[in-house]
């Protein structure tokens, strides 16, 4: 990815051949088997659920783990464990992510949440503490609910360094139990140029679909 955006503070599929299914008991079979892809699938937002955008979107499956590089701002709070994540990309300089963890209660749930929050709120100022003579800016974008969900709470931040490019970020965070979700959508520019009230409305379908 293309973006400079600081990270905070630093940062099987299983295959049954047929062979083997005859050899093994269908019950036992069964219990061996993976959640199917598509049900993991269900639980993300679909591509053309991402703000909208002139070249359309496309994504990557959802993969475990979290991405090869930190994810910016948040990659210091954000865990590897009971992770999956998915990559949207645009034609353009417009990129997305989306993380949803699945940790062991809804009290580890939610001081997660907190966590990812303050996280995504200090960025900026973490930015410039370590970039003499860059420019930062956030936003706090306040709160989204979904029906049956924990909710979820929006932030922006941009990051400019020195006599170089600059970036915007948009940073949706929530749960719904013990499921935790990230979004977020990013491309070159400052806060005047998020699309803060479609990407609410993002967030809010990356919420209603963290049960499935």
């Amino acid at each position: 990815m293309s973006f400079s955006v600081f990270g905070r503070r630093s940062a099987v599929a299983v295959a049954i051949t047929a062979a083997c299914a005859l050899a093994v008991p269908a019950v036992e079979a069964a219990q061996a088997a993976p959640a199917p892809e598509r049900v993991r699938t269900a639980a993300f937002l679909s591509p053309a659920q991402m703000p909208p955008h002139e070249t359309g979107w496309v994504a990557d499956a959802p993969a475990a783990g979290l991405p090869e590089w930190p994810v910016p701002c948040v990659a210091e709070e954000l865990p590897a464990e009971g992770a999956w994540y998915r990559l949207y990309r645009t034609e353009y300089d417009t990129n997305g992510l989306q993380v949803i963890v699945e940790t062991g209660d809804e009290d580890e749930a939610a001081e997660l949440t907190a966590a990812l929050g303050e996280a995504a709120a200090d960025c900026a100022a973490d930015w410039l503490r370590v970039n003499p003579g860059a420019t930062a800016a956030w936003d706090d974008y306040g709160r989204v609910t979904a029906r049956g969900t924990d909710g979820a709470h929006l932030y922006g931040v941009h990051t400019a360094p020195p006599e170089s490019g600059k970036d915007v970020r948009l940073f949706g965070i929530g749960r719904d139990g013990t499921r935790v979700v990230v979004v977020e959508w990013a491309q070159l520019g400052d806060l005047t140029d998020a699309p803060v009230a479609d990407f609410r409305t993002t967030t809010r379908g990356a919420l209603g679909r963290l049960g499935r």
